[in-house]
């Protein structure tokens, strides 16, 4: 790293060897001389003389690339959008300012490491910079804000760490499905919503009536998390963001079982899916600082990548980290432990546009913000969000500059959201997997329903992060997550109860399938795994068609069924009548047969797992028969209907298609095309290529970007990002990674100077001005 910064501080004195390169422009908060080199894929590499001028370049980098897309994130996350957008998002301010930390901020800082602060502070001064030359006219105006109205904010460096809501943390809404079902029938009926694993019973908490619950509880709550939309611009309710949806796979090879006898680290986190990417990549130089790979555009540093030395990326480790507290209550009084306390009541402005400011009433008990509150009862959730060091992403400050496998362990001890799978290369050959997060102590009950929140059910502080599992080296040469329940035989669950509530293991299946048959994996290998489309679960469900092969009206159906692979590819007739079929219509036809009544309307989404383990399991084989039988029959029809009644034309790519669509073009309509191109799509949620969709069939969640990381060769490295690194929709970089990224291509990640030299099309060149 020292040549290569060495040759970078000579190239910003003798003017840079990228093609297009600038003259050097004054940027007043630079300390020294810096340069950014865009190449030709839209990837930017930033050479600084410190690591406070790379952090401060990294903002201004950020904010020149997606200055709407991170102005829009920190409006929505401190609940200042209806100061521009109007009248129509003051209950969405009022509710993200429910869910901000609000705890000691010196406590918050020393959370992160001595530096992270100051860091912060320098990212932040680089985003301000930039919106000063746009707010002076010397940078122009991105056109989404002419297009909805408004202007860029000026930042704050703890408005980053205060924002809490960006974070995955689970599994409150759980609690409360859970509770209702149990009202309207029993505690058995959920098993079919949501499966416990480890195999656990629960039960209800001594004190808590589960009809108490009401359907609205988590409205605020699901508001406070919520994307926006600007559909309520035209008086459209804001759509809730369906946080469980979304999952990722990791994988690390040992060199033992590559062709190069280099480790592989593959990474691809499932999100929502829009334009811009949810991710940005980003490479930063300095004396003592070297980090390549991709974090939220919005936060300083990277999550996802490598700094020369080793290679980290993360997955979902669902643990559970919130709770929902059920208060008796007197007016703003609320009991606890034979007593009354009072609520702590905040008043706030939110200043609206085109109306008079409205003052915003806020809530809170000793355990959290309450979501809701009628005549008798208040309701309030308790998360890990409330605790110091618990901004979502920010503990990869320390890990990404780990040196080795401690060093890296050591770092993770102080993650605390959202809980992660990490799994670790290094270039001396080794690998590991850390799961870590605040995971509380719950010594009394398990976290699976909602408590009452009078004393008898605290918090005992969080279980240490060596109390969660992890691994170093392993016999079996890989190791791979993909939001299973990956907690170790022998684990002391009854003891620990991190979490109850994991993902499928279709994706995880697949993984272990390819890697175990692949002696000497090449990177080809973990880019062609990534988009994998077989789904593995319809080897279990299709040979329970076998009694209908026979059927006049469905046998030839299930014939087409039972002799497809199980891939899930876009010309596939089999995928688009498999993935209707399971996923629109044999769920609910389960919970039809096999739910109480009462309780079916609250099933809105059984899990496939709790289907399969019902169907091939109990159920009596006529029940079981009746629900084949009827579900299919109307998945055929639906099919029929939509491509045709030959089924040599059928194909799942054209019911189920992938386009990104950025928030305004609504009101953008014909005047600005800020969307992509829709093309066919391959896979489905259960298969490594996440594939999530909606009932019309455009794909919903995926892959935000993916990175598959040649450890020690960097430069053979790969990545791909959405629909392309820029957010500014007349960049070259807005859309050219999209039709690599929907067909499963790549690009190079490069590292060395020489590489970047070679492949850079811009270079932006700076000095300390004024």
């Amino acid at each position: 790293m020292i040549d290569r910064l060495a040759v970078a501080l000579a190239a910003l004195c003798i003017g840079g060897a990228g093609r297009a390169a600038e003259t050097p422009r004054p940027l007043p908060g630079l300390a020294a001389p810096a340069e950014i080199k865009v190449d030709r894929w839209g990837i930017a590499h930033i050479y600084a003389a410190s690591p406070r001028d790379a952090f401060f370049m990294q903002g201004y980098n950020a904010a020149r690339d997606r200055l709407w897309q991170i102005d829009l994130w920190r409006k929505r996350g401190l609940g200042l959008l209806a100061r521009d957008f109007g009248p129509a998002y003051v209950a969405q301010d009022r509710a993200a300012r429910l869910l901000l930390y609000r705890g000691d901020m010196a406590a918050e800082w020393a959370s992160y490491g001595a530096d992270a602060k100051s860091q912060t502070e320098a990212f932040v001064a680089g985003v301000n910079a930039y919106v000063g030359e746009v707010r002076a006219g010397r940078a122009p105006l991105p056109p989404e804000f002419a297009l909805a109205g408004s202007q860029p904010d000026l930042w704050h460096a703890e408005d980053i760490v205060r924002v809490r809501s960006h974070a995955l943390t689970r599994n409150v809404t759980s609690e409360v499905a859970r509770a209702r079902i149990a009202c309207a029938a029993d505690l058995k009926a959920d098993e079919l919503r949501q499966s416990l694993k480890p195999k656990w019973e629960t039960k209800i908490p001594d004190g808590l009536d589960p009809c108490a619950i009401p359907a609205e509880v988590l409205d605020t709550y699901r508001l406070g998390a919520a994307g926006v939309t600007f559909d309520k611009l035209q008086g459209v309710p804001v759509a809730a963001l369906d946080i469980e949806s979304e999952g990722s796979n990791n994988w690390v090879i040992a060199p033992s079982r590559t062709a190069t006898g280099r480790p592989i680290l593959a990474n691809d986190p499932h999100r929502d899916l829009g334009i811009p990417s949810i991710r940005y990549v980003v490479h930063m130089e300095a004396p003592g600082l070297s980090a390549i790979g991709a974090g939220e555009p919005a936060l300083p540093g990277i999550s996802i990548g490598h700094n020369g030395q080793i290679a980290f990326g993360l997955t979902i480790f669902a643990a559970d980290q919130e709770d929902l507290y059920v208060y008796v209550t007197e007016g703003d009084r609320y009991r606890y432990k034979g007593g009354w306390e009072p609520m702590q009541v905040v008043r706030e402005t939110i200043e609206v546009k085109g109306a008079a400011p409205q003052t915003a009433e806020l809530r809170f008990t000793r355990h959290g913000p309450v979501l809701h509150h009628d005549a008798t009862r208040a309701f309030a959730l308790r998360s890990v969000w409330s605790a110091p060091g618990t901004s979502a992403y920010f503990g990869s400050m320390r890990y990404m500059r780990a040196k080795d496998w401690p060093g890296f362990v050591a770092a993770m001890d102080g993650w605390g959201t959202p809980s992660e799978n990490q799994v670790y290369a290094d270039t001396r050959g080794h690998i590991g997997w850390i799961a870590a997060g605040r995971v509380p102590v719950r010594k009394n009950w398990d976290g699976l329903l909602p408590v009452p929140g009078d004393g008898r059910y605290e918090w005992d502080g969080f279980l240490p992060n060596e109390a969660l599992p992890r691994s170093a080296d392993p016999a079996a040469g890989f190791i791979a997550t993909a939001n299973e329940m990956n907690l170790p035989a022998g684990y002391p669950v009854a003891e620990r109860k991190p979490g109850f509530e994991w993902a499928h293991t279709s994706r995880k299946e697949r993984i272990d399938e390819v890697l175990h048959r692949q002696p000497k994996s090449t990177l080809a290998d973990s880019m062609a795994l990534q988009n994998d489309a077989t789904n593995v679960v319809a080897r279990q469900l299709l040979p329970l068609l076998t009694p209908l092969a026979d059927d006049p009206q469905l046998g030839a159906d299930v014939r087409l069924l039972q002799g497809w692979d199980g891939v899930a590819g876009a010309d596939s007739p089999a995928a688009a009548l498999f993935e209707t079929w399971l996923i629109k219509h044999l769920r609910p036809a389960t919970v039809a047969e096999l739910t109480p009544p009462a309780a079916r309307p609250l099933i809105t989404s059984a899990e496939v797992a709790a289907v399969i383990d019902r169907l091939t399991g109990p159920t009596p084989a006529d029940t079981r028969l009746r629900i084949l039988r009827t579900s299919l029959t109307v998945a055929v029809a639906e099919v029929t209907a939509a491509l045709g009644p030959d089924r040599t034309t059928w194909a799942w790519g054209k019911l189920h298609h992938v386009y990104l669509e950025h928030a305004l073009q609504g009101l953008a309509g014909d005047k600005l095309d800020l969307s992509t191109a829709k093309l066919p799509g391959a896979g489905t949620y259960l298969s490594p290529l996440a594939a999530g969709w909606r009932a019309d069939g455009r794909r919903m969640t995926g892959a935000s970007f993916r990175m598959v990381l040649d450890v020690g060769k960097w430069d053979d490295s790969k990545v791909i990002n959405g629909a392309g690194q820029s957010g500014d929709p007349a960049s070259p970089h807005y859309r050219d990674h999209f039709e690599l990224w929907a067909t499963g291509r790549y690009v190079p990640l490069l590292y060395s100077r020489k590489a970047i030299d070679a492949a850079t099309t811009q270079t932006l060149r700076f000095t300390p001005g004024r």
